[in-house]
């Protein structure tokens, strides 16, 4: 089993800036939606016998987001690089606008992610994804809640349920939702709304 999740909202998130592999903190709401996934996790992991690990993504708002999962459910924060963000190259740090604006074309579908130049393609992600599933115990055994971003989560869950590229990219990327992968199936758990 993982428990998947995404970081809560950041200040560049609010602003519809691309961060990619640059930091931006938490806004106050990303600090509660971080807080209510906790607990979340931490009600998910007591239901489940076995040994639970957490893996991060090394980057500053998925650590900030698994140190407050941590100390709900009393676990210790691995670190990943494969779980990190997609590199959006000499897109990040500007505002998707911008971005839509000069290349329009690219904005038609969630395909925009994968055009930025100097940045990864889906098939990078998708690549450094299923690695790390790979690296993890079998199921029925595993135990795992994985703390990540926006695109390489959706990539993720597309990998873990053999979905194509368009299924995968058409899924929903939650800052306040826990996401079950277990038995080839996909669960979605909402938080309460973090006001």
């Amino acid at each position: 089993m993982i428990l998947l999740l995404r970081h809560g909202e950041t200040f560049w998130n609010r602003e519809r800036r691309i961060q990619g592999r640059m930091e931006s903190d938490l806004t106050p709401l990303g600090e509660r939606q971080a807080r209510a996934m906790a607990g979340l996790v931490a009600d998910l992991v007591r239901r489940e016998d076995g040994e639970w690990r957490l893996v991060a993504s090394p980057l500053g708002r998925a650590q900030r987001t698994a140190a407050m999962v941590a100390e709900a459910a009393g676990l210790t924060v691995e670190t990943d690089a494969r779980l990190a963000e997609i590199h959006c190259g000499a897109w990040e740090g500007r505002l998707r606008d911008e971005i839509a604006q000069h290349h329009p074309e690219r904005f038609a579908n969630r395909e925009w992610f994968f055009g930025a130049p100097g940045g990864e393609t889906f098939d990078d992600v998708t690549a450094r994804a299923r690695d790390w599933l790979a690296s993890l115990e079998p199921e029925p055994g595993r135990r795992v809640v994985a703390v990540s971003h926006g695109v390489w989560g959706r990539l993720l869950r597309g990998a873990y349920a053999g979905l194509d590229r368009q299924a995968t990219l058409d899924q929903d990327v939650p800052q306040d939702a826990v996401f079950r992968l277990q038995n080839g199936q996909i669960d979605r758990f909402d938080c309460a709304p973090a006001c």
